[in-house]
């Protein structure tokens, strides 16, 4: 079986609701405050730059096709939001990935009941960081060729948007399914088998991360409910 989309889809909703949990609460702090730097960063310098791109588009459509607008606006609108909301993510999860791993692992030992053998505490999460960014890197190669693609299908009005929100989900699956999957020293192969096999969830799952992660405010919150969402995944599916 290939799973479900609408189960998939509510373990981002189930994770955001265990975020508040005692033993996990410590935990989502430093992964939340970076979050909300980065992003309130990065929004507050790009929103000016966006809106002046998309002005200089539209302004090259000839006059007798100026009703071509109102199409064009929300793809275009779409589009710069998916692509922008999953750039920003991979940013915060660069720098706060040895935290969002320990959030994982604290999230799947109060799911299981099982204690993990990794990081145990902020110090050793500290430790880890160049792993981290390694392994961060590695899922950075392995979307850049698919980006291309979707970058080459954005000249195509509607197709593009769908293949960035294709993409988008994807490889938001991906980046969190990994962080429970590398707490039990699993290669990025093994991830990306992993979810290949419940591809129907792991679509549902991504595709709900990447459409939180393009919405403002929402996107600043959706990375620990992310995390711990895909620990459930994990835990529920994917560790055959």
């Amino acid at each position: 079986m290939q799973g479900n989309i609408a189960r998939g889809a509510g373990y981002l909703t189930r994770g955001a609701k265990l975020l508040n949990h005692p033993s996990l609460r410590a935990f989502v702090i430093v992964p939340l405050i970076i979050n909300i730097l980065i992003f309130g960063t990065l929004i507050a310098l790009g929103f000016s730059y966006i809106s002046d791109l998309m002005d200089s588009m539209l302004a090259s459509i000839p006059g007798w096709m100026s009703f071509i607008t109102w199409i064009l606006w929300p793809l275009i609108i779409v589009t710069v939001s998916l692509i922008a909301g999953y750039f920003f993510t991979s940013v915060a999860l660069i720098i706060a990935s040895p935290f969002n791993a320990l959030l994982a692992e604290k999230a799947e030992e109060l799911v299981t009941g099982q204690p993990v053998n990794s990081l145990e505490g902020f110090g050793a999460a500290l430790a880890s960081i160049p792993k981290s960014v390694v392994r961060e890197l590695l899922k950075l190669l392995y979307y850049i060729p698919m980006a291309l693609l979707a970058l080459v299908l954005s000249f195509i009005p509607g197709v593009g948007a769908a293949a960035w929100l294709l993409l988008g989900a994807w490889m938001m699956s991906i980046q969190f399914v990994d962080y429970p999957m590398d707490n039990h020293q699993l290669s990025f192969a093994e991830v990306k088998r992993a979810v290949r096999s419940k591809r129907l969830s792991s679509l549902g799952f991504g595709g709900l991360v990447a459409v939180c992660t393009s919405i403002p405010l929402v996107n600043f919150f959706v990375v620990p409910a992310a995390v711990v969402g895909a620990t459930l995944l994990w835990c529920e599916e994917l560790n055959q």
